[in-house]
């Protein structure tokens, strides 16, 4: 009888037979269907719009004369672990900026404690203020050729199925076990088959490409390139245009959103920080920079909300439309996309509301069991001087597979500042076997000193760059003695630091703090040479052995077109 008390009650508001529950007054509403601007009154009752386009009464109002109403804002693919702060610190970071709903993928947390991490995300999204979907993570670890601190087959991500917040399959990133029809990769397909898989797979094209759609998966965020985004789009694939704080596509793919593609094109962020949020913003700023590229605002709007609805089947919101959820964002303008008032569900996102959350327990404490490393175990023995070299493309996650010729000396081949070639070296962290690998890098511009983080994608092992082995070492013990993070060293002396003790991949503070800590480690890291805008989660994609060309991880350096470790 309740349920019928509420539905009569959301058609009695409608009607404007009763004073609906909130009702916003005086703005034009942006309509994504016609690209219409709609003047009249938002009607809410409970977290659902009952009415627009008219006038109605409310037991609350809100005077929005002079705004612009468009509906929240839908990151479709992110892992919120790489926004180094807890899932209740994102939503408040996030929401005032229109963000209301976001599809994470918590794989990064799941390579640390497995299926408990999942859990802590879907606990976290009964409580923010923002709608967190959380697909299961399809690929931990995302391959064979590295050392993860968990193993998540089909029967493992089953277990996890039936949550409210479950909406899918997450990224499948084992695109060569898809395509070669890997038994393991068939079972956790088959697990989702018709319901929605969410894809990666970068550079793929043709044959492969056409494979890796037939399996089921419709939605892919890794197109570096407009000719990518297209052959995608025309396989019938959904593509997430993605800009994150390193991999940056949005200038590349911007002249393919249009309002002819924008059905199919929606905006992710993937791995963002708190400082780039706080510097630039998160889907705001992809909005207002599309727009100044000269993106049509119809386009860029419905890819942040009405097409990402549809493409991950949320058929409650998308629009600002009777029948459909309260998500809201108050502008003054389509083009400045800067939020005075957000509503989730109804409810203003302001500092009472994010007040009254509850809280959950703290996971993925003391998860860094790295061996005590000393400066000889960064030497590299070799034979031959010809060396496969890390290139790193700055504003990319993919790399380039360089060779130069290191010369031998006593044995080891040295990094060397005046050819930008610094040591890159992983050591596992999850107490498995404690492996250490080495190679070269191009492209941080190091000229001493080293950095090193428990920001590792996927496995989250130690990775650390350096120019001095004994810098690299002090950088590296000092990550288990934080329980994981960021640190800088030079001349055996911490610069700065910045603790993420919960799977050594979050920190417990504020992301107003986390945020005033990564400044000061940029600072460090300019201090040792440092080129990149972001070092520490450019450094983290080196290890991702699922990306081209080439990486490495804590069993070696990785050719990932061929799949292989290098020998």
């Amino acid at each position: 009888m309740t349920f019928r008390r509420d539905l009569e009650a959301r058609i009695a508001m409608g009607r404007g037979e009763r004073p609906a529950d909130l009702v916003l007054k005086g703005g034009r509403v942006f309509d994504l269907i016609t690209g219409d601007f709609l003047e009249g009154d938002v009607a809410i009752a409970g977290d659902l719009i009952v009415g627009t386009g008219t006038s109605y009464q409310g037991v609350h109002e809100v005077d929005v004369r002079g705004a612009i109403l468009v509906p929240g804002f839908i990151d479709t693919h992110l892992h919120i672990e790489s926004s180094l702060i807890t899932p209740h610190e994102f939503d408040r970071c996030v929401t005032p900026r229109g963000v209301t709903t976001v599809i994470c993928d918590p794989h990064e947390i799941a390579n640390v404690i497995g299926s408990e991490g999942i859990r802590y995300f879907q606990a976290a999204s009964e409580q923010t203020l923002m709608s967190i979907f959380v697909q299961l993570s399809s690929c931990v670890p995302s391959t064979d050729m590295e050392t993860a601190g968990a193993h998540l087959a089909a029967i493992d991500i089953a277990a996890l199925r039936g949550h409210p917040s479950e909406i899918g399959l997450a990224e499948f990133m084992n695109y060569p076990g898809v395509i070669h029809r890997d038994p393991q990769v068939m079972e956790k397909l088959l697990l989702y088959e018709g319901g929605h898989i969410d894809g990666h797979c970068p550079l793929l094209s043709g044959l492969e490409l056409n494979a890796y759609i037939a399996a089921g998966i419709s939605t892919e965020h890794e197109a570096t390139s407009e000719a990518e985004a297209r052959e995608k789009l025309q396989k019938g694939m959904r593509v997430l245009i993605r800009e994150g704080s390193v991999s940056k596509d949005l200038h590349a793919l911007q002249p393919l959103l249009t309002p002819l593609t924008a059905p199919y094109m929606c905006l992710c962020t993937d791995d963002r920080n708190p400082l780039d949020i706080d510097e630039y913003g998160h889907l705001d700023y992809m909005i207002r920079t599309l727009i100044a590229l000269g993106t049509p605002p119809l386009a860029a709007y419905r890819a942040a909300s009405l097409s990402a609805a549809e493409a991950f089947g949320l058929k409650d919101r998308g629009l600002i439309a009777p029948g459909l959820r309260a998500d809201i964002v108050v502008l003054d303008s389509l083009e400045s996309c800067r939020a005075s008032m957000v509503f989730c569900g109804g409810r203003l996102a302001d500092d009472a509301a994010f007040a009254e959350r509850g809280s959950i327990p703290n996971v993925g404490r003391k998860s860094v069991k790295a061996p005590v490393v000393e400066s000889a175990d960064f030497r590299t023995t070799a034979n031959r001087e010809e060396t496969d070299v890390i290139g790193i493309v700055e504003g990319k996650i993919l790399t380039e597979h360089l060779r130069e010729t290191i010369l031998i000396e006593d044995g080891d081949k040295r990094p060397d500042p005046k050819r930008d070639l610094a040591r890159i070296t992983v050591i596992e962290r999850h107490g498995k076997n404690g492996n250490i690998a080495s190679g070269f890098v191009r492209g941080f511009g190091m000229i001493s000193g080293a950095i090193a983080s428990t920001v590792c994608h996927d496995h989250h092992n130690i990775v650390c760059v350096g120019m001095d082995y004994a810098d690299m070492a002090v950088a590296s013990n000092r990550l288990a003695e934080l329980e994981g993070g960021f640190v800088v060293v030079r001349d055996g002396i911490i610069l700065a630091e910045l603790a993420l003790p919960i799977a050594g991949l979050m920190s417990m503070e504020p992301f107003e703090q986390v945020r005033e800590q990564l400044l000061e480690l940029r600072s460090a890291a300019e201090g040792l040479g440092v080129i990149l805008e972001e070092p520490f989660l450019q450094l983290a994609f080196l290890a991702l052995p699922v990306i081209p060309a080439l990486k490495i991880t804590d069993r070696g350096m990785i050719d990932v077109t061929r799949f292989e470790i290098i020998s």
